[in-house]
């Protein structure tokens, strides 16, 4: 009880996440011929640069009750929306790109939080519409075209594979090196500044919340604002990464940022839940995502079963742990009731 004491319930959560994703390693290893090589980390590295951000994105949306369904349609729109802009632009300063896909994203983001904190609408049933709306939206902006990378400049698509630094001959790259910095800089935020404290507040209890002078729908609308933004800067490292980009870009992005989010031990009912669980989330669902493609004995029918059957398991598991800690927490604080009580007693 002494380390659990210590690490709390998020705390354990990283290391149990941590653990299975050790096993999982360990396991694909044994199925599968020179699987642990650099090469896994580069390609699981690539692909959770933008998990990350859309698993982030996610976070902060249910920490405040709600979903966002529509972080997909985001991705792609932003994608295309920048190689457009940047294959006609090709010498445009790369902060300015950064911006524009940002304020694309949160733009989005803003009509979601409109609807669901102001409009009282719930947010399964806007993003779910927003969803096909803002892809809808994409279809006719792009009149069936695509963007080709060699339409797109070398410093866009060179990004991506660019290396940074070199821990224990594993290459980290700029893509995922700056999502790290984003991720933790958006933990720096939601546990350090008041602000950002207040979409705990809100999911654990809106009603306390507001009687405590929260403005609730405030903190709603400006969670949605922020996941848009996020999805936004991972629809721009998207069309870095891959280049082509069509109608169908960040299709089923939905189903995998909800997973990478809860699978990290964000709490589906809001209220709990770390950035750094939903960081190796995602980690854990892109090893599985891109081992299943190499395992041969596994259809890629299969693999979206497998993210289902996870966000069932962490969802099951999530509220079993949550009724045993309420539980231990009525018997240790009963237990002191009664400690106190038997002291007062003998004095």
């Amino acid at each position: 009880m002494g380390i659990f004491n210590r690490l709390g319930p998020q705390g354990l959560r990283i290391l149990a996440l941590m653990g299975v994703i050790a096993l999982l390693l360990a396991f694909f290893a044994t199925q599968i011929e020179g699987y642990l090589n650099a090469r896994l980390f580069s390609r699981v590295s690539g692909s959770v640069a933008i998990m990350a951000l859309i698993a982030t994105a996610q976070t902060l949306v249910i920490l405040t009750r709600n979903i966002d369904l529509s972080i997909g349609s985001v991705v792609g729109f932003t994608a295309f929306a920048a190689g457009n802009l940047v294959s006609t632009n090709p010498d445009m300063n790369p902060l300015l790109l950064v911006m524009y896909c940002v304020a694309i994203g949160a733009g989005f983001g803003a009509v979601n939080g409109v609807l669901v904190a102001y409009a009282r609408v719930p947010s399964i049933i806007v993003t779910l519409a927003t969803m096909a709306i803002f892809r809808s939206l994409l279809v006719e902006y792009s009149d069936g075209k695509s963007i080709t990378t060699n339409s797109l400049p070398a410093w866009l698509t060179d990004f991506p594979n660019m290396p940074v630094f070199t821990i224990f001959g594993l290459e980290f790259r700029a893509a995922f090196v700056a999502a790290l910095v984003v991720v933790f800089a958006v933990h720096l935020a939601l546990t350090r500044l008041r602000p950002m404290r207040q979409f705990y507040a809100v999911g654990s209890n809106p009603e306390a919340a507001e009687m405590a002078g929260i403005d609730a729908r405030r903190v709603v609308f400006a969670a949605f604002v922020l996941s848009g933004a996020l999805a936004g800067l991972a629809g721009l490292i998207f069309l870095a990464r891959f280049g082509n980009i069509t109608v169908v870009a960040g299709l089923g992005f939905e189903l995998k940022s909800v997973a990478a989010a809860v699978v990290g031990g964000v709490n589906i009912f809001g209220g709990s839940g770390t950035v750094i669980g939903a960081l190796l989330g995602a980690i854990l669902v892109d090893v599985i995502d891109t081992s299943l493609v190499r395992w041969a004995i596994v259809s890629e029918f299969w693999r979206e079963a497998v993210l289902g059957a996870l966000i069932l398991l962490s969802v099951t598991t999530d509220t079993l742990f949550t009724r045993r800690l309420v539980a231990w927490r009525a018997a240790r604080a009963h237990a002191r009731r009664e400690a106190a009580l038997a002291r007062e007693a003998r004095s």
